[in-house]
């Protein structure tokens, strides 16, 4: 069984999704610090003439040193109308505009306040969206036993011998963090997911890499981001 564990991200890049895609469950690790400045709450769409801006969900108070597991979403409706706000001029170049604009609506009609599963959520409804069955799968909620972590590397090999993975698959840029040595002791084969990030048609002059997938939706048909979805390689 292949495994991987990534934060709940907020409408992440396609990347997140090709993780998703590349493993048979994947889990939202919610057991650590909040980090400001992060991709927990926020993510970047096209400017109206050039550039990215920022999409952001509003929070609700919070300590610094607070778990994203006890972090909420603030209340009301204000941050969602000022998303669709920011989507509107998509309407003018994006041949899928009308349909992510009724997804982000579909979406956003939820009572949920929680992060984890707030995002969980978006999470299964872009998957929706596409056909893709996604079951949501929460760190906190599942009795990890985390007594034996030593360091940032060990979180996710405790997880995988828990979970009885035979393949964990990280993020690229967690190469550094992980001692392969490890997890060949227990037996669970180490990879790391090379994402081909390729340019489409974003009617527009300069391409802006690396954007929400809401962004990859406006201009992409389902069919077509299934098959990106497919667009990696798995390194050891």
């Amino acid at each position: 069984m292949k495994i991987a564990i990534m934060q709940p991200y907020f409408f992440p890049y396609i990347g997140y999704f090709q993780l998703i895609n590349s493993v048979d469950r994947f889990i939202l690790f919610d057991d650590v610090q909040y980090i400001r400045h992060g991709w927990i709450s926020r993510n970047r769409i096209l400017k109206p003439v050039e550039g990215h801006q920022y999409i952001m969900m509003s929070l609700a108070e919070h300590n610094r040193d607070t778990l994203i597991r006890n972090i909420n979403a603030k209340e009301g409706d204000d941050w969602k109308i000022k998303i669709l706000r920011q989507i509107e001029h998509y309407k003018k170049k994006a041949p899928y505009y009308s349909q992510v604009r009724q997804l982000l609506i579909e979406s956003f009609n939820s009572a949920e306040l929680n992060v984890t599963r707030l995002n969980g959520h978006f999470l299964k409804q872009v998957f929706c969206y596409l056909g893709i069955d996604f079951k949501i799968e929460i760190s906190s909620e599942m009795n990890f036993d985390y007594s034996n972590v030593a360091d940032a590397g060990q979180w996710a090999l405790r997880i995988s011998e828990q979970m009885g993975a035979s393949e964990y698959i990280n993020p690229p840029g967690g190469v550094a963090l992980f001692d392969k040595s490890k997890f060949d002791k227990s037996g669970i084969q180490l990879g790391f997911i090379q994402p081909q990030l390729k340019e489409y048609s974003q009617q527009r002059s300069i391409f802006e890499s690396g954007l929400s997938i809401v962004d990859i939706l406006m201009f992409n048909a389902p069919e077509k981001v299934r098959e990106m979805l497919n667009d990696y390689a798995i390194t050891s």
